[in-house]
Order: structure tokens, then C-alpha cells, then sequence
């Protein structure tokens, strides 16, 4: 207690105090620095170093110069309010002086500086860093995931065949996360993020990036908005700062946003309101649709892309753009700690936000047909057919897309050949399957010869789903289905691109990357028998939505 209470007098508790207050503010300001500046990884340690010395060297000399009896008896030539301060001040100021001159010389020839690496001996005494493992089986062991305090989801699989790097951000914002006055956002940041910073003119992300060798691209579904960075290995903290730059420092200026406003209504008048195909999609899918926000275009509706406001912008942004609603994967010549290392130096210091709202809305069952005709000139009359369907975890889900590869897939598929090659009742056939993160649609489209009697088409193709729902598949459509998916998961994933694209779509659709690596041993299970109960169950007549459009006859001219 005696030894506490001097202390105590000696102001040595209420300095140490102020140390360890000024050194964690000094560390914040001087690490933002560092950072804004694009100082390499070891600068904010070599700080933390200066400060931690510091510290204890700052204790031992208030000891010797406050409690021994040689300090006591030299503090009486000092005045006792300054001794500490002043006396201790001054030899631990020159001392971090000298260490903060190297440090500045450091970073200054940091290319001139050998590069330290620990003995081979001593390496495995070192702790590594605990990241997630795979723990299914047939997941290759090297993939690694963390999430930082952020909440900022990170996958890496390593690839060294060659040099190269992928990067995709999933951004979980997309047609589903708007609602009437706000369509069309998610879209419309797709086109911004690739604009301007607080810190970098209009046009420099791109034009840094294909100076690193580096190119991107990016997507907007009913479900996400999607990034992507192809570049080499050498460019690697150069795409970690740009990526980290615009999450943090977008700029939403107004003009700007008059400028992308226009190019995305521009877009929309040429993907939709002037393409015949694209605007019966856009309209049987929000027929098909009552209650859920599928039934809104990704792109937006016309008024909503008028009439956005800035307060929409912003706040969607800080919502949708919070690094806890996001998930980055990395593949290619990289190692995870790499990867993790740089993640928080560039993303860690970017603030959570409030998770966004769920979406509540389940659209309900439809209970009858729904039916739309459009009369515009057309050269080929196009007839779109729907059928409520599950979401991408759905057990439903595979049998379905394997009866889609043998009714549609190609130019050998069932339907093909019976109305394009036989019959000549078509065009062209094609389908697919909506794989979100909500129940979606089985959605068939034809195009159909100039004279040809949509009706007539409509009952042919409603026959032969219904033959299916009936008798099935057969084996040997079966087996060439199975080895069709196969192949082509397999094409995929020889390559750093499709790696990253199946690892991500399996953790934001299904809840877990290692799904992704599940998809051979399902499809062997998949039944002929089980194709045909799926396709009993969905292919009714009161789930279906149908699209017509075609150039206006008779009353449909008036």
C-alpha cells in the first residue's frame, strides 16, 4: 500500500495513464495515415513497436528518477510537479525520435531492405493464424474462410498453375431487396461503384486497374450484384486498395448520377422497351408474380429511374454496401494468410451497419392461369410459358434443371427436335430455371415462325410436359443429362474463374461454399422416377403464367 500511495503522489499512475491515452490515439491517426498513403503491411507494426517500447521504458525511468532513493534525492532539484513529465520526458522523446527516423527511412527505401524470413527450424514453433477449414469430404483441404470483426465474409482457394488472380464480391443487393419508387437501384450501383472516389477522379479505377494488368466487369441479378477482378499476382494490394477505396469513399455526386441515370435508362430502352424478347420477359415475369419483389425488373421501371432521389442513393449505399452483407472470394496464386493479412489492413477498418431488411413477402399460391398478350410489330410471334417453382436449396431444384438439359439442352433435346426439326413449329426453344434465394420460376420460351398459331404451339408444348409429368424421362436421356452437367461442372472448375464463381454462388445461395463440391454425388442420385413426381408436381396448369407477343390483327390493330 505505501509503495501505491507513492505512486500515487508521484503522479506516475495518472502519466502512465496518459501515455497509454495519447499512444492509442497516436497509433489511430498515424495508422489512418499510413493507410491513406499506401504504406506497406509493416508500417502499422513498426508504430505499434515504437509505442509498446516506449511504454515500459517510460515506467522504468519514472522508477529510477521517482521511487529509488538516487531518483528521490535528485527530484529535489527539480520542481516536483514537472519531474516526471519532464525528466522521464526527455530521454524517452529522443529514444522514439531515433526509432521514428528509421522508421521514415524504412519506408522510404523499402525496396532497398532485405527481406527477412525465419529459419526453417524455427517456423513451426511460430503460431499460425486459426482460419476455417473444409470439413465435408471432397473438398479440396487448401480452400480456407474467415470473417472478419466486420462481419466481411472471405473465401480463398488457392490455385498456383498460374499467376493469376480472381477476385468476386457478392454484394447481397438485388431486385428482390427493392420495392416500388426504389426499382432499379442495385443496378444502377453496379454502374456507379465503377465511377469516382473521395480519393480518385472519374475513370481512375479503371484505368489503375488495366495498368496493374489487371480487367473487371460486374452483374445485377433479382438476388445480388456481383464484382469481379481478373488481374496478375503482382497487382494484388493494388486491387485491395482500389476495391477498399470505393466501399469506403464512393462519390454520389449528384452529377455523376444524372450522367449514369440517363445511360441506365438508355440501356433500359434498348434491352427492353425496344426488344421484342426482353419486354415480354420483363412483363410475363411480373404477371407470374403478385406479392414477391421477383416480379420487379432489375433494371427498374421507367418512373423509377426518373425520379430517384439522392436520399435513396445514400442510404442504400451505407445499407447494402456495409461489409457484413458481403462475401469476397479469392482464388489463384495466392495463399489465404495473404489474403486475410490484407483484407484487414484495406477492409477491416470499414464500420458494420444495421443488416438489412429481411424480405417478409411470400407470394402466395397461384390457384389458375395467368395470361398476357402484347400486340407490337413483331417479324416472329414469341411465346413465353411459366410455372412456379422452388429456390436454389430447393430438393426439387436438381431434377428440375436435369429435365430442363433433356427437354432444352441443345440442339439433340427433346423439344428441339420435336418442334424445331419434326414438326417445324418453332424456331427456337429454350428454358431455364431461377435459382435464387427465393422461390422463383421454370421458365420456357419459344420463338415462333411468322403464320404460326400460338394457340396450337401452347398445346403441343403443354402435351409434351405433360408426357413427362406421366411417363418420364428415359434412361438414356437420364444418363446423357447426368454426363452433360458433369462435364460442364467440371470445365468449370478448371479454371481460377469458375472456382470462384461455384465456391460463392454455394455460399450466398446455399448457406456453405463446401456445397459446391456435392454436386456429382447428387446427380447420381437423381431418379428417372423422381424426375417425373417433380414435374407432376410443377408443371400444373394453375401455376402457369402465359406470354404472348406478337404483331396486332384484326380488332388487336384498332
Amino acid at each position: 500500500m505505501a509503495l501505491f500511495s507513492e505512486l500515487r503522489r508521484r503522479n506516475v499512475l495518472k502519466v502512465a495513464l496518459t501515455y497509454v491515452l495519447a499512444g492509442l490515439l497516436v497509433f489511430w491517426l498515424f495508422g489512418a495515415l499510413l493507410l491513406w498513403l499506401g504504406a506497406p503491411n509493416w508500417a502499422n507494426e513498426f508504430l505499434l513497436l515504437v509505442l509498446a517500447i516506449g511504454f515500459p521504458v517510460a515506467l522504468i525511468f519514472a522508477w529510477a528518477y521517482e521511487i529509488t532513493p538516487t531518483g528521490l534525492k535528485k527530484s529535489l532539484d527539480v520542481e516536483q510537479t514537472q519531474s516526471i513529465v519532464f525528466k522521464t520526458g526527455q530521454k524517452l522523446n529522443a529514444a522514439v525520435l531515433v526509432l521514428a527516423v528509421l522508421g521514415v527511412l524504412a519506408l522510404v527505401g523499402e525496396q532497398l531492405l532485405p527481406k527477412f524470413e525465419f529459419p526453417k527450424i524455427i517456423e513451426p514453433i511460430l503460431p499460425a493464424p486459426v482460419y476455417e477449414s473444409p470439413v465435408r469430404p471432397g473438398v479440396p483441404p487448401e480452400i480456407r474462410a474467415h470473417t472478419l470483426k466486420n462481419g466481411l465474409r472471405i473465401i480463398v482457394w488457392p490455385d498456383h498453375d498460374i499467376p493469376n488472380v480472381v477476385m468476386y464480391n457478392y454484394v447481397r443487393a438485388g431486385g428482390r431487396n427493392e420495392y416500388p419508387g426504389i426499382t432499379g437501384l442495385s443496378h444502377f450501383f453496379e454502374h456507379m461503384m465503377f465511377n469516382g472516389t473521395a480519393k480518385r477522379a472519374q475513370g481512375e479505377f479503371d484505368e489503375t486497374m488495366e495498368a496493374a494488368g489487371g480487367a473487371n466487369n460486374a452483374y445485377t441479378s433479382e438476388d445480388l450484384t456481383v464484382y469481379q477482378d481478373w488481374f496478375p499476382r503482382t497487382a494484388l494490394e493494388t486491387i485491395f486498395e482500389l476495391e477498399g477505396d470505393r466501399l469506403k469513399n464512393l462519390a454520389i455526386e449528384p452529377s455523376v448520377v444524372e450522367t449514369e441515370r440517363g445511360i441506365v435508362y438508355s440501356e433500359r430502352r434498348s434491352r427492353y422497351d425496344n426488344d421484342n424478347f426482353g419486354r415480354l420477359y420483363l412483363e410475363t415475369n411480373a404477371t407470374a408474380f403478385i406479392a414477391h419483389p421477383y416480379q420487379f425488373p432489375v433494371i427498374g421501371w421507367a418512373s423509377d429511374i426518373e425520379s430517384w432521389t439522392q436520399q435513396d442513393l445514400e442510404s442504400y449505399f451505407k445499407t447494402y454496401y456495409a461489409p457484413n452483407n458481403l462475401t469476397m472470394v479469392f482464388t489463384g496464386d495466392v495463399n489465404p494468410e495473404q489474403i486475410f493479412v490484407l483484407a484487414r489492413k484495406y477492409f477491416g477498418s470499414i464500420p458494420a451497419q444495421a443488416p438489412p431488411q429481411a424480405i417478409r413477402t411470400v407470394e402466395p399460391e397461384q390457384l389458375g392461369e395467368r395470361r398476357l398478350r402484347i400486340g407490337v410489330a413483331a417479324p416472329t410471334p414469341l411465346l413465353h410459358v411459366t410455372f412456379h417453382a422452388g429456390n436454389a436449396g430447393d430438393p426439387r431444384t436438381l431434377p428440375l434443371n436435369v429435365l430442363l438439359s433433356i427437354l432444352v439442352g441443345g440442339n439433340s433435346s427433346r423439344l428441339h427436335q420435336a418442334f424445331v426439326e419434326q414438326e417445324q413449329i418453332a424456331l427456337d426453344v429454350g428454358g431455364f430455371q431461377m435459382e435464387g434465394l427465393d422461390p422463383g420460376l421454370v421458365y420456357f420460351y419459344l420463338t415462333l415462325p411468322p403464320d404460326a398459331d400460338t394457340a396450337k404451339v401452347e398445346a403441343r408444348l403443354l402435351e409434351e410436359l405433360s408426357r413427362v409429368a406421366t411417363d418420364g424421362v428415359t434412361e438414356a436421356e437420364l444418363s446423357k443429362a447426368r454426363n452433360i452437367m458433369i462435364a460442364d461442372y467440371w470445365r468449370g472448375l478448371s479454371t481460377i474463374d469458375g472456382k470462384a464463381a461455384a465456391i460463392g454462388r454455394a455460399e450466398v445461395f446455399l448457406g456453405d461454399y463446401q456445397r459446391a463440391f456435392a454436386l456429382p454425388a447428387a446427380l447420381e442420385q437423381v431418379s428417372g422416377e423422381q424426375i417425373r413426381e417433380v414435374a407432376s408436381e410443377v408443371f400444373h396448369r394453375n401455376r402457369m403464367t402465359v406470354g404472348v407477343l406478337q404483331s396486332p390483327t384484326g380488332e388487336d390493330a384498332r
